[in-house]
């Protein structure tokens, strides 16, 4: 007779059996043996519980973009006027945030490979963005909003990319992108909600306590982001390499198979003993690293609209609160195309495409904003930009689906692209100058090349991960081998 350590035994070996597709629509085959059944049904669990978890991400971005695109909303009421800002002093104030993003971005990812409990670490930075941001609140100059912004920029630096890396050491390659999509839905979810917050306390705060109304936004803003800060200590997962109370001790052992699984032919999933500084060393020796790299600049500054999205919609003639409620539509379908276009990436597992689409709709944004200062044709144009969030998604998971499978070096991988990408940011606040607008077809013009320009740079990058698909094909077929590893396109 079997002892009760046997069947334990027997039973977890059942619920962690080979690898079986997972996701919530996998449906039970009659035909299919036991062990496949129950590897499928403690996956659906397992991914459920998780999904729960990282879902907490979304509020947690959506805080995030508020709290960087707030002083756009503040510049329609007299945040440039009472702080005395004149020239280019205002683009200078939105691009200095993404200073502290290029110089963080990488060491805030060596340091979270390194740690064991990312809760704590990313939870606390965005408590602490969040004080700052209040403080922006009470600056009386221009010096010191911009040195409270500048700060921001830096415990911001660590969310993003540090999310990003927590969601690739949760889940499968064919799962991230839909995931990654869903999380950073809160762009368009935060630019909707925000903007209807920040209509409604612009409007309605003026004098309240003596202050005036944009120096609500900030304080209000900043007082949610401590708070959400806060309670994801207790909210957002750790790594599924350290304990995790919230999973049976199965569904804990599935979790660690699951990436072993998808890490085969591609290194290990866990961490190695490469140091930080030779994992560093790598990247900035990989010739990919800057293509894809100056890629992801480039998308980032095409989509550089979003910053000014406010300013934008306040070219049609409106007063600043319609402007901004005419913010809300276009945020809105962005975040249903986003989630809808990466779930098909996922499900045909290719990138390339998708993300053309995606900027191809930004490129026919722009062409029709320039055409003409028509309202209707204005206002659809905004619907087009807004669509193309979604490549920005769509590349960085492309980054996380490709480079260096050992986890620490994917943290440095994404934190390291992340920051020249950030670059794109720094800049773009200088494509957007006042002295362009209502028109502004300066900005459309470069925007319009650089999204071709990260096109062209994403075209060569796949050519190249499919001859090495088609290298690896050809040497299995010499050596009789079974199909392995392959790079998604």
């Amino acid at each position: 007779m079997s002892s009760p350590s046997q069947i334990r035994r027997s039973l977890l070996h059942l619920e962690v059996g080979e690898s079986a597709q997972s996701s919530y629509g996998t449906s039970l085959n009659s035909n299919d043996d036991p062990e496949s059944i129950s590897r499928k049904i403690l996956e659906r669990n397992l991914l459920r519980k998780l999904d729960f978890r990282t879902a907490y991400l979304v509020l947690i971005y959506i805080l995030n973009q508020m709290d960087r695109n707030n002083a756009a909303a503040a510049r329609l009421r007299g945040f440039e006027e009472d702080l005395g800002m004149h020239g280019r002093q205002f683009n200078t104030l939105i691009s200095s945030l993404y200073i502290g993003y290029v110089f963080m971005q990488t060491p805030s990812n060596m340091i979270l490979s390194r740690i064991t409990k990312p809760s704590l670490y990313l939870s606390s930075c965005m408590a602490l963005w969040g004080l700052l941001t209040t403080l922006i609140g009470i600056s009386t100059n221009y010096y010191q909003a911009l040195s409270s912004r500048f700060l921001v920029g830096f415990l911001e630096a660590t969310f993003y990319p540090g999310a990003v890396y927590l969601l690739s050491r949760w889940y499968k390659r064919e799962e991230l992108g839909y995931r990654t999509a869903f999380f950073t839905a809160g762009i368009g979810i935060s630019n909707a909600f925000g903007s209807l917050l920040a209509s409604a306390i612009l409007a309605t705060m003026e004098g309240f306590l003596g202050y005036a109304a944009w120096r609500w936004l900030f304080f209000i803003e900043g007082y949610l982001t401590v708070l959400v800060g806060i309670f994801g200590m207790f909210i957002l997962p750790n790594f599924p390499s350290g304990p995790a109370r919230w999973l049976t001790p199965a569904e804990h052992a599935l979790a660690r198979k699951r990436m072993e699984e998808d890490a085969e032919g591609h290194g290990t999933a866990e961490p190695t003993s490469s140091s930080d500084f030779s994992d560093v060393l790598s990247m900035m020796t990989d010739w990919r690293t800057w293509l894809v790299g100056t890629a992801l600049s480039c998308c980032n500054a095409s989509l550089s609209f979003n910053m000014f999205f406010p300013t934008l919609a306040a070219t049609m003639g409106y007063s600043p609160t319609i402007s901004l409620l005419l913010c809300i539509p276009p945020w809105v379908m962005s975040t249903i195309t986003a989630v809808t276009v990466a779930r098909h990436s996922d499900a045909t597992r290719e990138r390339f495409g998708h993300m053309v689409f995606a900027l191809l709709l930004l490129i026919t944004g722009y062409a029709l904003a320039m055409s003409t200062m028509n309202f209707t044709v204005r206002y659809i144009s905004l619907f087009f930009m807004a669509q193309a969030q979604v490549s920005n998604v769509i590349l960085l998971t492309w980054i996380s689906n490709t480079f260096a499978r050992s986890s620490s070096k994917r943290a440095v991988a994404i934190g390291f692209m992340n920051c020249i990408g950030t670059s794109g940011n720094t800049l773009s606040p200088y494509i957007w100058l006042s002295s362009w607008g209502p028109t502004y077809t300066n900005s459309y013009l470069i925007c319009i090349a650089l999204a071709s320009a990260c096109i062209s740079l994403c075209w060569v990058f796949r050519q190249h991960l499919e001859r090495l698909n088609e290298a690896a094909g050809e040497e299995e077929r010499k050596l009789n081998l079974t199909k392995g590893y392959r790079y998604l396109l």
